[in-house]
């Protein structure tokens, strides 16, 4: 297990847990159920999502094989039938409007066993989950050809006339059944929604019109694979070409090593509604050239052409020096569809060199970290506060329109506000341009705790500013409230002088802090004060107005102090 878990992680996955099937259902339902389950080993491997190559073990084992040097990397062919012998796959125009692509391939001659056909079905499953986007992008049908006959027809019909036996039922059913069907099937009602509502549903036919499968819902019965299947119809329907191809490349490469020629495909032909024809699958192999020494400066080594190229050829990448050593050629197989740029490649040589026998270097830059000065103050500041006895609060900082200024008695266009362009809730169509709603809200929240309430919050708050290139600017505000059966001014204003001792801004109106009565539409007439700090006024502290309160759905009064504490960095 140790030897295999390095491995893994030397080829850049990672072995997730070692673990059986008994386990997984014990720990998930309990042990009552888990009585009878396998106890064969499993092994859960993370597989990067763009390795499509690496989701059936087929693929795995090639792929580690190749790396540990065993085997060289299989040549896929494309045998194309001699003509009028292939199959035909025709595309009709009535396809354009819901799923308009396809693309086919036949694996010859296959031997399956039970563990070749669980991971055949596995693999599709796998796919269709990730670049099939749950099937939305494409959806992969797989047929007995030894029970249809070609050429076979790509069409879209309107649901009453699509009528056949879907897989693993007992009778026929209409496609508005079948849909009505796999209504309450845990797993196939997740796809309904993708041809539900279109007037016609794709369907694919035999020359006899035995329905081979309806995308991306279900296949047809008749059809269905088995573990004596000889000869594999492969079909991949889709609204992206591009992911069609690379699917049915990947199912084609994985599986065509069981065949009686290991590692050959059949080519079928796809006509479309133009008259053009094409062969899939494409199987296209294609040279890339890459520079040594970029190599090696991006992955920070030193080694030479022929050693990055044999790197290379052990992640199935086919390589060798060309030129005079200053240049790379790769060979960028059909199963590989992740690489496509340079740094793909190069990365791939990094993880065959081993990211732990890179050397560490300090960077050619030599630079200290710090924290941010505005970040260090506010940390010092909130432990003054709750040592203050005042408890730390985290609100949101997307508010309502309501919270900002109707309940505060300003109007919306007076708060220079940043807005949402699409809002998901009322709860969230603004940014904060001050603290004092979210802490009301809190205490709203709170209203069971044992008074008095004592709440402070620093945090960012957003207003417009035109000057700046995003059109908006935060300022770091420290908010604190008190709610008692009392307003408790003094308590807030004692808050004030304990900051500003804090932060050795002395009470004079040289170079320290002064306060002077003031209004705000939030406060109580006569009980708000403005502070001034560095010769600038840095925000207000007062007894909360009871219309305040009462929009808070408060019942009690409190006093409030917000101030920018940015002039003090």
């Amino acid at each position: 297990d140790e030897e295999f878990d390095e491995l893994c992680f030397e080829f850049g996955l990672e072995l997730d847990e070692i673990t059986s099937e008994k386990d997984i259902i014990s720990k998930e339902k309990g042990k009552e159920k888990a009585k009878g389950a396998s106890d064969v080993v499993l092994y859960k491997i993370d597989v990067p999502a763009n390795r499509y190559d690496l989701l059936c073990l087929e693929g795995l084992v090639r792929g580690l094989q190749v790396f540990k040097e065993r085997i060289n990397l299989p040549r896929f062919e494309k045998i194309i039938p001699a003509e009028g012998e292939g199959q035909k796959l025709i595309i009709t125009e009535q396809t354009a409007q819901i799923r308009p692509h396809a693309v086919a391939a036949v694996l010859r001659n296959i031997t399956f066993t039970k563990d070749r056909y669980d991971s055949f079905i596995d693999l599709q499953e796998k796919l269709h989950q990730n670049i099939c986007r749950k099937r939305a992008l494409v959806a992969i049908g797989t047929h007995d050809l030894d029970t249809i006959t070609g050429p076979f027809t790509f069409t879209a019909k309107a649901p009453s006339e699509i009528k056949f036996k879907p897989l693993n039922q007992s009778q026929e059913y209409t496609a508005s059944q079948i849909m009505d069907l796999y209504r309450t099937d845990s797993h196939l009602r997740h796809y309904l929604h993708l041809i539900e509502n279109k007037p016609r549903y794709p369907v694919i036919y035999d020359s006899n019109g035995v329905v081979l499968s309806m995308p991306p819902i279900i296949n047809g019965d008749h059809t269905k694979i088995s573990l004596n299947t000889r000869n594999v119809f492969i079909e991949c329907t889709g609204t992206d070409i591009t992911k069609a191809k690379i699917v049915l490349d990947i199912i084609v490469t994985m599986f065509s090593e069981y065949c009686e020629k290991p590692f050959t495909v059949e080519a079928v032909e796809v006509v479309y509604p133009n008259g053009k024809t094409h062969i899939y699958p494409e199987l296209a192999y294609r040279i890339e050239k890459v520079k040594p020494e970029y190599i090696n400066k991006k992955v920070g080594i030193s080694e030479t052409p022929s050693s990055l190229a044999k790197l290379l050829t052990r992640m199935c990448l086919k390589s060798h020096v060309t030129g005079n050593g200053n240049h790379i050629e790769v060979e960028i197989p059909p199963t590989r569809a992740d690489i496509i740029h340079a740094c793909d490649i190069v990365e791939d040589a990094a993880i065959a060199y081993g990211y732990n026998n890179i050397q560490m270097v300090i960077p050619k830059t030599y630079t200290i970290a710090n924290q941010l000065p505005l970040n260090k103050l506010t940390e010092l500041l909130r432990l003054d506060l709750a040592a203050a006895g005042f408890t730390e609060a985290l609100t949101f900082a997307l508010c309502s329109q309501e919270d900002i200024a109707d309940k505060l008695g300003t109007d919306i266009s007076a708060t220079k506000a940043v807005h949402i362009a699409n809002p998901k809730t009322a709860e969230f169509q603004v940014a904060r341009t001050t603290l004092l709603p979210g802490l009301l809200k809190t205490i709203a929240a709170n209203r069971k705790m044992p008074l008095p309430l004592k709440l402070f919050e620093i945090s960012d708050i957003v207003v417009k500013d035109p000057n700046t290139d995003v059109g908006a600017r935060n300022y770091r505000h420290l908010c604190a409230i008190y709610y008692n059966k009392s307003p408790g001014f003094e308590i807030i204003h004692g808050l004030l002088d304990r900051v500003m001792q804090v932060l050795e801004v002395p009470p004079n109106e040289e170079n320290g802090y002064t306060i002077k009565a003031a209004e705000g539409t939030a406060f109580f007439p006569g009980r708000c004060a403005e502070v001034f700090a560095k010769g600038q006024s840095i925000g207000k502290l007062g007894v909360i107005h009871p219309d305040v309160i009462t929009k808070f759905e408060l019942t009690m009064p409190c006093s409030v102090l917000e101030i920018n504490i940015e002039p003090f960095v």
